[in-house]
């Protein structure tokens, strides 16, 4: 199918619409009115997760908005592909932040932030993943914490963001092949020159998990390492994306 948004002309009209910014606020909603479209399509690919159609739309034109009005026309980038990021980085924290509120324990969300920054950190002074001993001992948590902290985190975030729709998986329908590469190219075009920054064994694991769709336990399983290891390295390895490349809140 045809992606919304995605014809040249309408690319060149929205070129034209964007160098009337920022004084010219009909050139904004005309953009919005352009682009509101595929701020729909991409709030379908959601659809299934217990919220109506409706309110994702909703969300998903929150963060139309938001890549509109941020937009920086001088960076190499299509606006296509900046905003179906924000769009689905909008509506991906949206369940991610419904999902977290309702599943885990306040003490956990807490204490997993505090994971998540500890990891981080010790990954920057040791050049290297930083162990559950290192991370407990950094943060004054004992290990078995640290532990329950990390499934609860690793546990709401595959429900929320990993699992499939219900309608298609009830369906028995697939993405097809243009959607596929569709949604690769505008959630991770933009962050290319950051991953070819990273290690090799990191740009391996990306790619087994988010092109191939291997689950954490096969890639450890092929790179003979701990699926402990591997959630470690996809937290930190992310966490440094968002705030090398930061998409969805530039």
């Amino acid at each position: 199918m045809t992606i919304p948004g995605t014809s040249t002309s309408e690319h060149e009209r929205a070129m034209e619409l964007f160098a009337r910014l920022p004084d010219d606020q009909a050139a904004r909603e005309q953009l919005i009115e352009q682009y509101t479209p595929l701020g729909r399509y991409l709030a379908t690919r959601f659809r299934g997760r217990a919220e109506l159609l409706e309110d994702l739309i909703q969300v998903a034109m929150v963060g139309l908005i938001k890549a509109v009005d941020r937009f920086d026309v001088t960076r190499d980038v299509r606006f296509t592909t900046y905003a179906s990021a924000t769009i689905v980085g909008e509506i991906k924290r949206h369940f991610r932040d419904r999902t977290w509120a309702l599943r885990v324990p306040r003490r956990l969300q807490e204490l997993g932030l505090e994971v998540s920054r500890a990891v981080s950190h010790l990954h920057q002074e040791k050049g290297a993943s930083p162990s559950i001993p290192d991370i407990a001992e950094r943060i004054g948590a004992s290990e078995e914490d640290i532990l329950e902290a990390m499934d609860a985190m690793a546990a709401y975030s595959a429900d929320s963001l990993d699992a499939p729709d219900v309608t298609e998986e009830a369906a028995g329908s697939k993405l097809s092949v243009d959607d596929a590469r569709f949604e690769t190219l505008e959630e991770w075009e933009s962050v290319v020159p950051a991953i070819k920054e990273l290690p090799p064994r990191e740009r391996q694991i990306l790619y087994m998990r988010f092109f191939l769709g291997r689950t954490q336990s096969e890639i450890a399983e092929e790179l003979r390492i701990s699926q402990m290891h591997v959630s470690r390295l996809l937290a930190q390895t992310l966490d440094g994306l968002r705030r090398t490349v930061d998409v969805e809140e530039p």
